[in-house]
């Protein structure tokens, strides 16, 4: 099981209060690309899989993604917990307003909520790690695009360290596709 240190894995430093770029941050707490769905992935996956380094992997980063989770929905509280209604009126972070307050809800940019569709577990060890290589690629990207919209000297180094344990987990997810690919005892799949 876990044990849960009750400190975020890496220090959120919020220096302003900004509705719309949490309204575009939200994206990685609720969004397709996002940590909610990277960690239930992760870890729905382990069950199936024949080696346990690679489960092994898939649990530490999956509850590592969950950390992330914990982050994300850090800075957007930050970022908007002291917007006064003026502020938060004709930002893309009303609709969310309208429908939740400043609670954190998971959804993506757009508004539209979470759903277990956003990720699979196929039983199949080579196209379940195809999946998360790609998916810690397209959260990369997300993170780049947040890096380059984001106006705020703290969110941005939060989101530069995010992009970096992406890129972390990319590579240890090729590394257990290597074992994968090279376990005699594993189906090869083309």
């Amino acid at each position: 099981m876990w044990l849960y240190e009750k400190k975020l894995q890496y220090p959120v430093r919020v220096d302003t209060t900004n509705p719309t770029l949490a309204a575009m941050i939200i994206e990685q707490f609720g969004g397709a690309d996002g940590e909610l769905s990277a960690g239930l992935r992760y870890l729905s996956q382990r069950w199936t899989m024949p080696d346990k380094r690679v489960v092994a992997t898939l649990n530490d980063i999956g509850t590592e993604e969950l950390a992330h989770w914990e982050m994300i929905g850090t800075l957007v509280y930050r970022l908007t917990k002291d917007a006064t209604i003026e502020q938060i009126k004709g930002t893309p972070f009303e609709a969310h307003y309208v429908n939740h307050g400043k609670s954190l809800y998971p959804h993506n940019a757009a508004g539209s909520p979470w759903t277990a569709t956003y990720f699979n577990a196929k039983d199949d060890p080579i196209a379940d790690l195809h999946e998360d290589m790609a998916a810690e690629e397209k959260a990369r990207a997300t993170y780049e695009w947040l890096i380059n919209i984001s106006d705020d000297p703290g969110v941005t180094d939060t989101l530069r360290f995010l992009r970096q344990r992406e890129i972390n987990h990319f590579q240890r997810f090729g590394e257990s596709l290597m074992l994968m690919q090279d376990n005699n005892g594993c189906r090869k799949h083309y």
